[in-house]
This record gives C-alpha cells, structure tokens and sequence, in this order.
C-alpha cells in the first residue's frame, strides 16, 4: 500500500482561504445563509472555513451546525460492524435559508443525498449548495456536484483520498492511498 501527497498544509490553507472568499462572494453579510458540517469529516473543513470568515471577513452571525447521515444513509444496514452515529447539532430554523453542505471529500454522492434527507426534518431550505475539498469527479454514483470545489481528483476506484485535519490526526495534509 503507497500514498503520495495530493495537498500540503500550504496548499490547504490557500484553498480554505479561496473557498471562504468564494462563499462570501456568494453570501455576503450571511443573514439568510447556515453552514452546516457533515459528520463526521466535514466538521473539521467546516469549523476551519468559519474561522476564516469570522477573523479575516468579520462576519459574526454566523448561524453553524453539524448533520449527522449515519442512519439516512442508503447502506447503513449492509456493513459488517454496527454502524456509530455522531451528534447533530442544528440550533437555529432552515426553513427558507440557504444552506450550504460542507464535507471533506464528495466520492460517490450518497453522504450528501443522505444530508438532503436528514435536512428536511429541519424545515426546507430555500437553496442548498455543496462545499467540498475534494471532488473525486468520476466516481460518483449519483448527479451530485459540488458549488464550491477545492480539488478535483481523479482517482481509480482502488485507490481512496485520506484527508488529515491538525485537530485530529496531528496535520493538514491530504493523501491519495493505493492498495
């Protein structure tokens, strides 16, 4: 098994830095747009983008949360082990905001579609948009695309993308795994 490096801590941190522009490009003041991280993963690049548009764009209300998916997922039931679920944590209303999706890596579209579901029983959004840090483009099983893209990468089906956060595996890096 091999891994090559796809994106350094440099790199990464351009990238936050680009997509954190983008969505105030997008959004501007925030006042009818929430954030929200799909666990687990995505929390990581989603807490990373609200710092930024808090200390470097000076938007405060911010209205931020975390979806977990595990049990809306449409193969939950068909692993081995017993599947954990995370917390959610979505404490304000959705009904007619725009909600912007954040997660690590946009694979085969399943965790979104799941995202789309779970979000309903939070009221419905006026728009979703998707955020991701890596889109691995020819592998999706589903018409999910991403509105703001940090990488694309073209990965074979073998091999799989592994990103590491400083929070939680002791660096920013992102790696390409074969087998």
């Amino acid at each position: 098994m091999g891994q090559r490096i796809l994106l350094n801590a440099d790199e990464i941190n351009i990238i936050l830095h680009r997509l954190a522009c983008q969505l105030v490009e997008n959004h501007t003041d925030f006042k009818d747009t929430v954030i929200i991280g799909i666990q687990p993963r995505g929390v990581f690049l989603a807490e990373r983008i609200i710092k930024i548009l808090q200390e470097e764009y000076e938007i405060t209300d911010l209205n931020y949360g975390h979806l977990d998916i595990t049990f809306y997922r449409d193969d939950f039931r068909r692993g081995e082990k017993p599947l954990e679920a995370n917390k959610t944590k979505i404490d304000f209303i959705v009904e007619d905001k725009k909600v912007v999706f954040i997660d690590d890596v946009l694979y085969t579209g399943r965790s979104i579609r799941a995202a789309l579901t779970a979000v309903q029983s939070f009221g419905r959004p006026a728009e979703i948009e998707l955020l991701s840090l890596i889109d691995r483009r020819f592998s999706r099983h589903l018409p999910i695309q991403p509105d703001y893209n940090g990488r694309q990468v073209d990965a074979i089906n073998e091999e799989k993308v592994k990103v590491n956060w400083k929070e939680n595996d002791g660096e920013d890096v992102v790696y390409l795994v074969s087998k």
